[in-house]
């Protein structure tokens, strides 16, 4: 298709040198939006540049045109769908939010007139039959574009057309309001006395409100509500993490862990009407299932071959995480004095968390004093100079262009090669926000002439904690989630296509989550954090010993996280696959995989896969994170391991796969990086090999 999604505050002062002069524009530097009504404007200007490439197509121009032509109506497209989905989830003003979901279904509507037109599918057919006029790169994007409008089903009749049309716009639809469920309906519970939640673990909550006789009440000093009696927890996924591993009341955590995982209650009848949408879309075009549909594209081929890989390794780690329960069910029973008490699943980060802190040796507090959120992102730029020579540097935003006070702008530096790319931060939490972290694409890279490339504008966005005016610190969990953001933003920084279809994370969806995994990798190293993580008040590194004991405390559990990936992989996989007659009813065919698939027990009426937004942005391609996680593993130990952070690493990951983005086959760029031995085939289809990611987890 014409649009290829871009996989799914404060600033730091200091962190970064300071460019480039003030002026006006509009949001994202996009002079249309001054006001939230230039949405309008800017999906109007969108569609009135794609029709004038389109007629300009239909005069049959020689086939480089062609593919130059359709890859600058994708530009034209793909600009308005990534900066309206940016807006809809980080902008604080509810205009903008509504003009930008206003602006995503018109450009979407228009977007499905785009891959149903016959005019642009046979002058693609036309320029991918004369191959010979094309560069290697040119062929792959006619091949591309002609597949993805056959997927679009323009070779149907014409009624059965109209209808995938109106399945794919449900689906859209759908998709947004389970999204828009997770992020505005996420439940609460009510702890009374407030005293059950320890004061100094008060402020791990972002969403926390004080109440007493029926009232409530929200307070943003936390330290100033003594006098109040009861606390509210708003149960959205940061909620629940922290309360589930830092609470000691039993009956809290099972409080927070039934409400956290049995909200949004809508979403039981979106989901529903998801799955059967995506299965008649997946029968219009001939497949057995949505998943068949889904998968086909990739390297995997079919969910057969992907169900398989994942039955086997399931197979493989039952009996380690087995094992692992136990220990840590023995550990519960001798903490609590009750010899038979059972393991349940509101225990798991609790008495995980327990036994990694008093075995290693690890408190959560002095860990964090290593990696306060200025010196993380110096970090970041430790990474990119060692490894690739550039510097980011810090634009002063202009008038317009940001969306909240706390965003930063950097620009990706090269001395050499000049400016590789701009890249937005908005790293803090706030109301109304995305609450998980992400990578949006803004502008993809490409080709304008011998001379001009159009640099790429990503935004990285997260959900940190904070208090005002302070620089907050974060958790050794949150750093690595941070890597693994940059993974996928040097993928759009560091991609230098010919063609903005193929830019950065525009890429076969087995392999989008291979830099972000790799660069968990840099997380875990002490090699790499000594150059950053130190303490903010003595300067000093971070201990060797301790990077050491955060290494020994990610081993201790291996199973039982790699099982967790592989459960919600073959949920994913389930939900979205062969239909039967009836209506799947969702929340006990996940509660049977659960115990099929993991050593955990399910909690009855719960039903967590109802604020599991993956299903929504990769339907029935969950597993690509196993996937990744492999080709990562084999990556780090063959190529990355011995020396992370040598300008000959860099060198490797930029030039041999960062910078094709999508435009080379994904099989053969992951054997000239790093091996034939990273894929085998399987059946019809190909899978990662295992053998790294079983080394690394003791199997």
């Amino acid at each position: 298709m014409l649009y290829r999604a871009a996989a799914i505050r404060r600033g730091a002062a200091g962190a970064f040198s300071t460019v480039s002069e003030k002026t006006d524009t509009g949001l994202y530097g996009f002079e249309v939006l001054r006001a939230a009504k230039g949405f309008r404007r800017f999906v109007d200007d969108a569609i009135q540049r794609s029709d004038e490439l389109v007629a300009h197509i239909a005069r049959l121009p020689s086939s480089p045109e062609i593919v130059r032509a359709m890859d600058e109506i994708s530009n034209a497209v793909c600009s308005v769908i990534d900066s309206a989905e940016l807006c809809r989830n980080t902008h604080p003003d509810r205009e903008f939010v509504e003009e930008a979901d206003k602006a995503s279904m018109r450009i979407y509507e228009h977007l499905q007139g785009l891959n149903t037109n016959t005019t642009l599918y046979n002058a693609i057919l036309k320029a991918e039959s004369e191959s010979a006029l094309l560069t290697e790169e040119a062929q792959r994007a006619a091949t591309m574009l002609r597949t993805d409008f056959e997927k679009g089903g323009i070779h149907l009749p014409k009624d059965k057309l109209e209808y995938v049309n109106q399945l794919n716009l449900e689906i859209a639809q759908l998709g947004r309001k389970f999204n828009e469920n997770v992020m505005n309906k996420p439940g609460f519970v009510d702890v009374y006395p407030a005293s059950r939640i320890p004061r100094n673990l008060q402020l791990n909550f972002k969403s926390v409100y004080r109440f007493s006789t029926g009232s409530v009440q929200k307070q943003n000093n936390l330290m100033n509500t003594a006098k109040q009696k009861g606390l509210r927890i708003v149960t959205d996924s940061g909620n629940v993490s922290s309360a589930l591993r830092w609470i000691p009341d039993e009956e809290v955590r099972k409080q927070v862990y039934i409400v956290g995982n049995s909200e949004p209650r809508e979403n039981i009848g979106v989901l529903n009407e998801l799955i059967r949408a995506r299965d008649e879309l997946a029968k219009a075009m001939g497949c057995k299932s949505y998943a068949d549909f889904a998968i086909r594209p990739n390297m995997a081929a079919s969910s057969d071959v992907v169900m398989s890989f994942l039955e086997d390794l399931s197979n493989i780690v039952r009996h380690k995480a087995d094992e692992e329960y136990k220990i840590i069910q023995n550990f519960k029973r001798r903490a609590c004095d009750e010899k038979s008490a059972d393991l349940e699943p509101w225990d798991a980060d609790y008495f995980i968390g327990m036994m990694k802190s008093s075995v290693h040796n690890l408190d959560a507090s002095v860990i964090a004093k290593y990696f306060p959120l200025s010196q993380c992102l110096k970090g970041l730029n430790v990474l990119v100079e060692s490894l690739f020579g550039a510097t980011f540097h810090q634009i002063p935003m202009r008038d317009g262009e940001s969306w909240h006070p706390d965003v930063i702008k950097l620009s990706l530096h090269h001395p050499d090669e000049g400016d590789l790319g701009f890249m937005y931060l908005d790293l803090y939490s706030r109301k109304g926000k995305y609450p998980g972290c992400a990578h949006f694409a803004v502008r993809g890279g490409r080709r304008l002439s011998d001379l001009n490339y159009q640099l790429p504008i990503i935004a990285l966005v997260c959900n940190f904690s904070s208090s005002s005016g302070i620089t907050p610190r974060l958790s050794h969990g949150d750093v690595e989630t941070l890597f693994h953001e940059f993974g996928h933003a040097l993928h759009s920084l560091l991609s230098g296509t010919e063609y903005q279809h193929f830019s950065g994370t525009r890429v076969a969806l087995d392999v989008a989550e291979t830099p972000s995994n790799l660069f968990e990798c840099y997380a875990w190293d002490y090699r790499v954090l000594k150059t950053f993580a130190r303490d903010e008040t003595t300067g000093d590194p971070i201990p060797e010993n301790l990077v050491k004991a955060l290494n020994a405390s990610l081993n201790m559990f291996p199973a039982m996280e790699l099982q967790r990936q592989i459960f919600y992989s073959i949920m994913d996989l389930t939900l979205f696959g062969e239909q039967a007659s009836e209506p799947m009813d969702t929340i006990s065919t996940v509660a049977d995989l659960k115990r099929k698939h993991t050593s955990w027990k399910y909690a009855e009426g719960t039903h967590w896969h109802t604020r599991f937004t993956h299903l929504i942005n990769y339907g029935a391609g969950y597993y690509t994170y196993l996937y990744a996680r492999c080709f990562a593993s084999t990556i780090w130990q063959e190529v990355c391991q011995e020396d992370p952070l040598s300008r000959n690493t860099g060198s490797a990951i930029r030039n041999k796969f960062l910078r094709y983005g999508g435009s080379k086959d994904p099989s053969s760029l992951l054997k000239d990086f790093a091996g034939d031995a990273i894929i085998r085939n399987y059946g019809s289809g190909i899978i990662p090999d295992i053998g790294s990611l079983c080394k690394e987890i003791g199997l």
